[in-house]
């Protein structure tokens, strides 16, 4: 099944998509660059294909400005700073503008002194991790970016959520295209559950307790006990107990929080409220510390073209490369359009009546 013969799904092209999201965030008071900016980070998710991510969340982040959760006037703040290092309270800004900012100035420093380390505090959900991640990659750096999120895993052996989905990105240059890895720490993410809510589908078995400890096909009663923090949650990846190795999603949710939350002296997740406290970590790094960039970027391609060679699996036509199925579905996309639930472009159309009527299309 293509993209465009989805069921309950329309197609929305990259110039459309752009026009109407733009004039939704100008709609609620951001500039048309920082309107330009955040439909970039939720295009690139949709373009990725990673729907819960997209243009999906934008009711929610409607919802946060109009709450005053984002402050959409907010300037970020260089609270310490060195040659490779930076402390940035963001005052609740939105997630994908200060995060912009954050990887930017990660980048210049690591252009001027190999490396740049960016910590950002109290800011607010900032799309997919990697994108930023990404954004060192296209300029020959290798790029890192974590963000914690509110309490949503449920750690092994626990029955309460107490850490996020925390994602962890990490982009290295290659050759044709770069490695990018970007997963959350859970075995999905609470979009995927707010996807599967709105559109009225049960969860897999696997992923996901109530707050009596079973399992729970439900999202809405899921995403219930998350924000009423009555127990339950998702799952860490590998699942729950120690024989699928669960162990090791809840450890690399712990890695995220101390490097995010704990790091920036943020809040950590099972404090967070969703109003201005997430926490968020950027690292680039030139591979010119180790030797010659050139060589180690086609040494990257070597080990990638070595993995492509290997001898697929019964019933397999190739072994993919983190990133390298999202870069063809870009390219996919970009040229054929971008497939969205009906509600969804629904939902966009009514924003777009309701907070952009008067902008010129």
């Amino acid at each position: 099944m293509t993209d465009g013969e989805r069921t309950g799904y329309g197609v929305i092209s990259v110039r459309d998509y752009r026009k109407k999201t733009e004039a939704v965030f100008r709609g609620l008071g951001f500039s048309p660059e920082e309107s330009r900016i955040i439909t970039g980070v939720l295009l690139a998710a949709d373009l990725f294909g990673v729907e819960s991510h997209g243009i999906s969340r934008i009711m929610k982040y409607v919802r946060l400005v109009r709450e005053g959760s984002v402050n959409r006037k907010a300037e970020a703040l260089i609270l310490k700073e060195t040659p490779v290092s930076a402390l940035l309270d963001a005052q609740s800004a939105m997630g994908q503008l200060v995060s912009e900012r954050a990887m930017g100035l990660a980048i210049e420093k690591a252009r001027k002194a190999g490396i740049g380390m960016v910590q950002v505090r109290h800011s607010n959900h900032f799309g997919i991790a990697g994108y930023y991640a990404l954004k060192a990659a296209e300029q020959g750096l290798i790029g890192v970016a974590m963000t914690n999120t509110q309490a949503i895993m449920v750690p092994t052996f626990s029955a309460e959520a107490l850490l996020g989905s925390n994602p962890i990105a990490v982009a290295f240059p290659a050759g044709e295209v770069p490695f990018l890895f970007d997963a959350a720490a859970t075995v999905v993410t609470r979009g995927k559950l707010e996807l599967y809510d709105k559109l009225g589908k049960e969860l897999p078995s696997d992923w996901a307790v109530s707050h009596t400890g079973t399992v729970s096909r439900d999202p809405g009663e899921v995403l219930r006990d998350i924000r009423e923090k009555r127990g339950g949650g998702i799952l860490p990846a590998g699942g729950a107990g120690e024989e699928m190795a669960g162990y090791k999603g809840y450890g690399f949710g712990m890695i995220c929080e101390l490097m995010t939350g704990v790091l920036s002296g943020g809040t950590t997740a099972y404090h967070k409220q969703e109003k201005g406290d997430t926490s968020h970590a950027f690292y680039a790094v030139s591979p010119e510390l180790f030797g010659d960039a050139g060589e180690i970027r086609r040494a990257a391609q070597r080990l990638m073209d070595e993995i492509h060679a290997a001898r697929p699996a019964e019933g397999q036509k190739q072994i993919f490369i983190a990133g390298e199925k999202e870069f063809r579905r870009r390219a996919e996309r970009t040229e054929n359009g971008i497939p969205l639930s009906l509600k969804v472009l629904k939902e966009l159309d009514s924003l777009l009546a309701e907070t952009a009527g008067k902008e010129q299309l």
